[in-house]
């Protein structure tokens, strides 16, 4: 008895389909996604200014062929670098992302949106080039923000319920699907072009999480997201040629990603796309810290000031319990020796121990020169963390989405500090009163690490309001950031 495989071509998968007709059709009316996409546009272009301080960063950037310059090609802010809009996205995405101090978005799968804007802003800025050079519109500021708050929609939809480091996969394979997507239009893929792109995304080999991972954590972690966004571009642009796509790359049997990648699973889905994850986006403020740590992060720099007034130092400490939620257990929950600043900064007891014993936490304070602080490793080992389930119910709660850590602390002669409760950090939601004024100070600060007076005061005056910032021309204004 014989069989055979079907050869018939099927329809394109549902969850494709609703990616591009949610690219190209869906209108953004909410005020507070405009708003909030602003800040996380400034924000994340001053956290890559921050990383251009940093060797390890600054060494994988610049063109592939060395002196190569493209003539209307995206600039990369902060650097004298002029590249096409694949490289380019690779240079913006790894500053935006090296210090792991801009947005991120927690659900059953974790990530950090903003990395989209590697691509995005590489290919708007490419296109207004270009456009200008032959006489036609530029793109506006306006369409980078409408690109960020539908990548950050499609990234963060797809994470609410399907959690990809489940099944050994890196979430920056959710930053290579919003890219495609977001350039796709950009660059004016039609429906079925943007279809085919998506499929060549989904299709793609996947970046796998070992470098997030004892005993291999190191600084990949650091430029995956640019490397997501720049194939991104790359996929785009096959696309836009032709090229074929992969209709059932999702759910052919055997050979679909569902089958090959995810268990044999289907994705699963908790709301339409609009603009809700940018309305509800995390701001990393306060601490360049991996996200489930930084209300652990707050509870510690309150309890370096309790110890301060009463006295007391912690070389005094005997035991810190850490009353925290799943996910930080199963991401950052660390024991042992830790090789390298990616290291560190993915271990909530570093994390902790470092504002306990200095009273504060920067990026400067993962490498070497203060991790060979003894009192540091002392300390991680007087800690335990314990998972709360309430914790981690309100974790996935979506009225919550809080990020709860406590912190207890004992001293070595019996004293029991208060214990230490916080919710939500200062870049949720409930607190972005609190929190905008301090993160915009935080974007003048990254600006006087590379711009001159003069040049900041310009980049504030043309940045700082919403509307005037929209409608700039996306080159015009990144002309602002070259140094």
């Amino acid at each position: 008895m014989s069989t055979y495989i079907s050869n018939e071509r099927p329809q394109p998968d549902k969850v494709l389909t609703d990616i591009v007709d949610y690219v190209l059709n869906y209108e953004i009316t909410n005020t507070l996604a405009w708003q909030t996409a602003h800040y996380c546009l400034l924000d994340t272009l001053g956290c890559g200014l921050e990383a251009l301080t940093y060797p390890a960063c600054t060494k994988l950037l610049g063109p592939i062929v060395q002196g190569t310059v493209v003539p209307n090609g995206a600039k990369v802010p902060g650097t004298q670098f002029q590249l096409d809009p694949v490289q380019a996205a690779f240079n913006i995405g790894t500053i935006i992302r090296w210090l792991d101090f801009n947005d991120t978005w927690l659900a059953a799968e974790w990530g950090h949106p903003s990395d989209n804007l590697g691509g995005i802003l590489a290919t708007a800025d490419w296109l207004s080039r270009t456009a200008i050079a032959n006489g036609k519109p530029a793109l506006l500021v306006k369409d980078v923000l409408e690109g960020m708050i539908k990548a950050h929609e499609i990234q963060g939809v797809l994470a609410l319920e399907n959690s990809f480091n489940k099944v050994g996969l890196d979430h920056v394979i959710l930053v290579k699907i919003a890219s495609t997507a977001v350039v796709g239009k950009l660059i004016g893929l039609t429906r079925d072009e943007l279809i085919n792109a998506v499929s060549l995304a989904f299709v793609d080999g996947q970046s796998l999480r070992t470098y997030r991972h004892s005993p291999n954590t190191g600084s990949r972690k650091s430029w995956a997201a640019g490397d997501a966004t720049s194939r991104a571009v790359r996929l785009a642009l096959i696309a836009k040629t032709g090229e074929m796509g992969y209709p059932s790359v999702l759910t052919a049997k055997t050979w679909g990603f569902y089958d090959v990648s995810f268990k044999g699973n289907e994705f699963k889905f908790q709301r339409e796309y609009g603009s809700y994850v940018m309305e509800n986006i995390l701001f990393k403020i306060s601490f360049p810290a991996e996200f489930h740590s930084q209300t652990a992060v707050e509870a510690a720099m309150t309890l370096h000031g309790e110890l301060k007034i009463l006295g007391r130092a912690a070389t005094e400490i005997k035991k810190i319990t850490i009353r925290t939620h799943e996910a930080a257990i199963r991401i950052i929950d660390k024991k042992g020796p830790l090789d390298n600043p990616a290291d560190r900064d993915h271990c909530i007891q570093y994390m902790v121990a470092v504002p306990l014993i200095y009273g504060r936490l920067t990026a400067a304070d993962y490498e070497d020169n203060i991790a060979v602080d003894p009192r540091i490793d002392v300390l991680r080992d007087k800690m335990e963390c314990i998972e709360d389930p309430r914790f981690t119910i309100d974790y996935h709660d979506p009225a919550k989405r809080s990020i709860a850590n406590a912190l207890t602390i004992e001293l070595n002669d019996g004293t029991i500090l208060e214990e230490v409760v916080v919710e939500y950090p200062i870049g949720h939601q409930r607190r972005r009163t609190e929190g905008i004024p301090e993160l915009l100070d935080k974007f003048k600060i990254n600006l006087a690490r590379k711009f001159p007076e003069k040049q900041q005061q310009v980049i504030l005056d043309a940045s700082l309001d919403h509307d005037k910032l929209s409608n700039m021309q996306v080159h015009e204004f990144v002309d602002l950031l070259v140094i």
